[in-house]
Formats: C-alpha cells, sequence, structure tokens
C-alpha cells in the first residue's frame, strides 16, 4: 500500500508564496499520477494540479501560471508552488496518488489560509 503525508500549509498574504510537499511511502513503484486537490468550506473538491509518471502536467485554470506541480523522485515526494496567491486559494489542499492495479491514495491535507 501507499501512505501521503503533506506539509507546508500555513498562512500567506495575497501575492505571497507557499510551497506545498507530499511524501510518498509504501509501494511507491505503483504510482502512476500524483495530483493535488483542494476543498474550501462548503465547497466541491477539485482539482487543482497533476503529474503523471511520465512527467506530463496539468493545471486547473484558475491556478494556471501561479502553480508549479513538481516531483523529486528519489524522495518520494511531489510539490506544488504556489505562488501570487489569491483569497480565493484558502482551502485544504490534499494529494492524491493513483496507480495500477488498484490504487487510489489520499494525504491528510494541510490547511492553506490567503489572508491579510
Amino acid at each position: 500500500q501507499v501512505q501521503l503525508v503533506e506539509s507546508g500549509g500555513g498562512l500567506a498574504q495575497p501575492g505571497g508564496s507557499l510551497r506545498l510537499s507530499c511524501v510518498a511511502s509504501g509501494r511507491v513503484f505503483s504510482i502512476r499520477v500524483m495530483g493535488w486537490y483542494r476543498q474550501a468550506p462548503g465547497k466541491q473538491r477539485e482539482l487543482v494540479a497533476q503529474i503523471t509518471s511520465g512527467g506530463s502536467t496539468m493545471y486547473a485554470d484558475s491556478v494556471k501560471g501561479r502553480f508549479t506541480i513538481s516531483r523529486e523522485n528519489a524522495k518520494n515526494t511531489v510539490y506544488l508552488q504556489m505562488n501570487s496567491l489569491k483569497p480565493e486559494d484558502t482551502a485544504v489542499y490534499y494529494c492524491k496518488a493513483t496507480g495500477l492495479p488498484s490504487l487510489e491514495v489520499w494525504g491528510q491535507g494541510t490547511l492553506v489560509t490567503v489572508s491579510s
């Protein structure tokens, strides 16, 4: 199995930056896609960014040009670099690992608050 541990959340001012980390352990060789999701209170969880085992990336329109997803395979870690933060980015951010044959694992979430 796979376990995910997130870190890096906190308080940032509008226009500021944060970097989230998600460390995977266990059967990490099974992972094919890592994604970052976020969920604000009372709202649906939404996909923010994802990266495949081949290095392809995808971003939600709302964060395109501001956020960057990356990975460091030697550390079994995926990052989300968040720049030019907006109050609308405030949410609990979750990482998710998917793979074959039947892998779907979520991290515990880390809170990001963007406020003056």
